[in-house]
């Protein structure tokens, strides 16, 4: 199913596996994260067609004698929302991307910057989300295995040495670290510094200073560790079939 959203006209595809049949339902855009509302197909049908006329209602009975008029029965709050108005908070955008798109978010304070790599991860392919606090990154990560990260060091902290998005990083199962590719954006170390990488247990450094080398740099890395791991990956799906 192809669905646009109405406030950026991104244009998104959902496997048709994972839209709900029958049924309404509705999804935070990826990109501008307000929420689509989508009304499935025999749902839909069944709501366009014509109903049939009611019956005449019988004759009523003669009246006996008036009893106390009972109140009508209160309606809840719920009852007044349908179900495309429920919380979207379990909502995960990414859910319904198909299988082997790559997914990246972006942890950059400055809006520039921030822009300046968007354009640049859009043009590699990846499907994105940004995040503005260590908070909602954190949120966004517990959910979702990220293919790549771009972390600038002091994103949310005064102290790069106090970064949580990227204490939370180093502490993941390798099972699920080893899938990611961080690259941090540093004040302190030159672009390609192996030595801090691994310290920092990152996959690539990039100097904020040479942004203008970032998508040559990136590309180049993301490559080099995908050839890395594809004999590794490649055995574990082997081992999965067998």
């Amino acid at each position: 199913m192809n669905i646009v959203c109405k406030h950026c006209k991104r244009k998104i595809k959902i496997p048709d596996e994972k839209v709900p049949k029958g049924k309404a339902f509705s999804i935070p855009c990826p990109n501008c994260k307000n929420k689509i509302s989508v009304k499935n197909g025999e749902g839909a049908k069944k709501a366009a067609a014509p109903q049939k006329k009611p019956a005449p209602p019988p004759p009523e009975p003669k009246k006996k004698p008036a009893a106390q008029a009972t109140a009508p029965e209160p309606v809840s709050e719920n009852d007044l929302h349908g179900a495309d108005d429920s919380d979207d908070g379990g909502d995960n955008p990414f859910d319904f991307l198909e299988k082997g798109t790559q997914t990246g978010i972006i942890c950059e304070p400055d809006p520039q910057r921030r822009a300046q790599i968007r354009a640049i991860l859009e043009e590699m392919k990846y499907v994105l989300a940004e995040s503005t606090s260590p908070r909602d990154a954190l949120k966004q990560m517990r959910y979702h295995d990220f293919h790549l990260i771009v972390l600038n060091e002091m994103f949310g902290t005064r102290d790069p040495d106090m970064n949580h998005v990227l204490k939370y990083l180093c502490q993941m199962p390798m099972v699920s670290r080893r899938n990611m590719f961080v690259a941090l954006l540093s004040d302190r170390f030159r672009t390609g510094d192996n030595m801090q990488a691994f310290n920092k247990s990152v996959n690539l450094i990039i100097n904020t200073g040479e942004m203008g080398r970032f998508q040559k740099v990136l590309e180049h890395s993301v490559k080099e560790n995908e050839s890395f791991y594809k004999v590794y990956k490649d055995l574990l799906e082997e081992l999965k079939g067998a």
